[in-house]
């Protein structure tokens, strides 16, 4: 009550009508199972396409536990679920042991995928969660792809650099200092690496001199047979050129000395005459560049066919005119995650040839960098949710780990596939920097338990207990168990028991694979609950893998996406039966309608083929035998309305428990069920015929009221399917 102590007009906000009750949803599904990858743990994310659900689950390729091998139908369900209308899917992944795994789900018999720079471990890269779609392929891209070649013909040099000195004029064996061996003096002309040393150029060891002699004879000497440095002064009335190639320096930062880089020539061009290393065919030569940017050192370990490390300035180039066709650093870099292309005939395809999944930019060499080193990038554990989903792999560094050993650890992985590499002379093709993750595998086949989970706070919960937190699940699936006929029946358990406890969830139940009628009613007895729905037999649909033509899976996944179609386009209300299977190709059984006679009392709801008709749902029953409760889409809709009363009524706790209170909460949910009536969805010619609500002294007791009990009495008349259609015919006399 407000207080009203100066004189003045004062304005009060009131509500003069009633609280509103919203619907709830029915459509959203949830299935738990095995994946090829995925989280194990946490309260799981909404997944609205089948793309997403790959994307963090992994693709529909079989899995393999232990020796035996079977259809991935948690994947193959999610998809037919999106297939046939759905919208919104939670997914729970289980593996076998999962219970027993930390919070970033290692532990359990599922193993998982790495790959470690050969030596020391320098590098560590691995999938960031067990299973087999962790045997992934990883490309790295180099980012700084700015060609630092840089020519320049000079007049002179600098004092200590180095340049390709072309000099064209009579030259005396005397105008060298320390002349050596060779008997062609004088010259006409001479082309060789020099260093700039005062007045004297320094011919460069362990390098050759292109020269013409007075006889105009040609040919390569070693420069150890001229001499060890020329005098400037001497041949001042000689033409003389420099050439000069070294590297610019680079946009994302200076060079500082090691510098990791890639030099690759026009052609398969033998350049041995540059240095004692012997360079053979190469046509990609990595190593590092100096501070300086002339001087590059080729490395033995990052060049498959080089036996040693050796270096040479960039100016001896100049000596193989055109050779040199660009040189770029490697310390910037993306990756991209390939998900490898597989074939029957190809069981294990080629490194790097496959669909990308996933592209990761800007990541550094440098392990210190917070922003962008490789650990930081690439954690085991990210602070994004979505990268805590999506982001497939993780990296570790060792200890000490810098630049250049990253570097060189990096191409210890790449070394895997040398070929891609390094090119063969003459390939057209651009070297591939590939690495292979390997060892992931599904483990054992998951068990009950696994299927129910545990509740953890600290590590997150596991399986079905997952969904425990997630309010909005109508349907819960569980099609893989299916196809494990020891743990079938106690699997099925476990979702009785989540729905049960959860209330407002019915469990769409698969039949297993090729179950006999008797099979199938044995099965059945097994069950009594109006919130478990049974169907039989198995879907015929396309190989989304493309290893076959065409598969059996169970029927769940398309059951739910029927479910949800049904709901959105007709309402809850709506028996989810006589509607199309949209990607089946047949059922693996055909049921005919004897055999279903026998089916359909028992609560089995069939899959059957029409001529015209197409592949329909011929079944809209529960698994109860309490005759209130026999059709699913009544069980759904009470369901439906008890949550979205419950949902729509929380304003009241605590309200003053009186008159007042129970109109309010009578006109509440009356103008509710008012709303169901009118939209066809209740039976009855008027809305008293359809639906009462009371609430006042004629439902609570004194010992209601004093205990703080307000109760309200509801009554509905559900529109139950017209499952058996009866024309009754007969002949009568023509009036006359």
């Amino acid at each position: 009550m407000p207080e009203y102590l100066a004189p003045g007009v004062y304005v009060e906000e009131t509500s003069f009508r009633s609280k509103s009750i919203e619907g709830v949803g029915t459509s959203v599904a949830a299935i738990v199972g095995p994946t090829r990858k995925g989280p194990i743990r946490g309260t799981p994310e909404v997944i609205t396409s089948y793309s997403e659900f790959v994307r963090i689950y992994g693709d529909p390729m079989p899995l393999t536990f232990g020796s035996t091998t079977i259809l991935n139908h948690t994947a193959l369900a999610a998809r037919a679920f999106f297939e046939n209308g759905g919208k919104q899917l939670f997914v729970s992944r289980v593996v076998s042991g999962g219970n027993g795994t930390d919070a970033e789900g290692n532990g359990s018999s599922a193993a998982t995928a790495s790959a470690t720079s050969s030596g020391d471990g320098v590098v560590t890269f691995s999938s960031r969660f067990p299973g087999s779609g962790g045997n992934l392929d990883l490309e790295v891209v180099w980012e700084d792809t700015q060609n630092l070649l840089k020519t320049e013909t000079l007049a002179d040099i600098a004092d200590g650099s180095t340049a390709w000195v072309t000099i064209t004029g009579r030259i005396e064996g005397a105008d060298f200092n320390d002349t050596g061996a060779h008997g062609g003096f004088p010259l006409k002309s001479l082309k060789a690496l020099v260093t700039r040393s005062g007045d004297n150029w320094i011919l460069v060891a362990d390098t050759n001199a292109e020269v013409i002699n007075d006889d105009d004879s040609a040919g390569s000497v070693a420069v150890g047979g001229l001499g060890s440095s020329i005098n400037a002064s001497a041949v001042a009335d000689a033409s003389v050129s420099f050439t000069q190639i070294t590297a610019a320096q680079p946009a994302s930062g200076a060079l500082v000395g090691v510098t990791p880089a890639e030099l690759v020539l026009s052609s398969a061009t033998d350049i041995t005459s540059l240095s004692t290393g012997d360079l053979g065919s190469l046509r990609v030569i990595r190593g590092t560049l100096n501070a300086a940017g002339d001087q590059f050192t080729a490395s033995a370990s990052l060049n498959v066919g080089i036996d040693l490390a050796f270096s040479f300035y960039l100016s001896a180039l100049a000596s193989v005119p055109g050779a040199a066709r660009s040189l770029t650093v490697q310390r910037n870099f993306g990756i991209d995650v390939i998900r490898r292309k597989t074939s029957s005939a190809d069981p294990t395809g080629t490194p790097g040839v496959g669909e990308p999944i996933y592209q990761i930019s800007g990541l550094s060499l440098n392990p210190l960098d917070p922003t962008s080193g490789l650990e930081a990038s690439l954690p085991q554990t990210p602070q994004k949710r979505l990268d805590a989903l999506t982001l497939p792999i993780t990296c570790d560094t060792a200890d000490g780990a810098t630049i250049t050993t990253v570097h060189d650890a990096l191409f210890r992985l790449f070394a895997v596939n040398a070929n891609q590499l390094t090119p063969p002379a003459g390939s057209f093709d651009e070297p591939r920097y590939v690495m292979t993750l390997s060892g992931g595998g599904d483990g054992d086949l998951p068990q009950a338990i696994d299927y129910s989970g545990e509740s953890d706070e600290v590590k997150g919960p596991t399986g079905l207990a997952a969904f425990e937190e997630i309010e909005d699940i109508a349907m819960v699936m569980a099609p893989a168990a299916a196809a494990d006929s020891a743990n079938h029946q106690a699997i099925v358990a476990e979702i009785q028991k989540h729905c049960v406890k959860m209330r407002y969830r019915v469990g769409i139940v698969d039949s297993r694979k090729d179950m006999a009628i008797s099979e199938i009613r044995a099965f059945r007895d097994n069950f009594d609950d109006s919130r478990l729905v049974l169907y039989y037999p198995w879907v015929v649909t396309s190989d989304p893998t493309g290893v076959a033509q065409d598969i059996a899976v169970p029927p769940a996944g398309f059951i739910a996406g029927i479910y949800a179609r049904t709901d959105v386009n007709r309402g809850v209300h709506k028996a989810p039966a006589n509607t199309a299977v949209f990607g089946a190709l047949r059922f693996n059984q055909e049921i005919n309608k004897f055999q279903q006679e026998l089916l359909n009392p028992n609560g089995i709801n069939c899959l059957r083929s029409f001529p015209g008709r197409g592949h329909r749902i011929w079944g809209g029953r529960t698994l109860s035998s309490d005759p209130e409760w026999k059709y699913v889409n009544v069980r759904r809709y009470f369901l439906f309305l008890e949550r979205s009363i419950e949902k729509g009524t929380q304003w009241a706790v605590f309200e003053p428990n009186g008159e007042q209170l129970w109109a309010n909460v009578e006109t509440t949910i009356e103008g509710f069920l008012f709303n169901e009536w009118k939209n066809g969805r209740l039976l009855g010619s008027k809305p008293e015929a359809a639906y009462f609500v009371r609430c006042d002294r004629s439902t609570m007791t004194q010992n209601d009221i004093d205990n703080g009990r307000l109760v309200c009495e509801i009554g509905v008349a559900p529109l139950r399917p017209a499952e058996f259609v009866i024309f009754r015919i007969g002949q009568k006399t023509a009036d006359t």
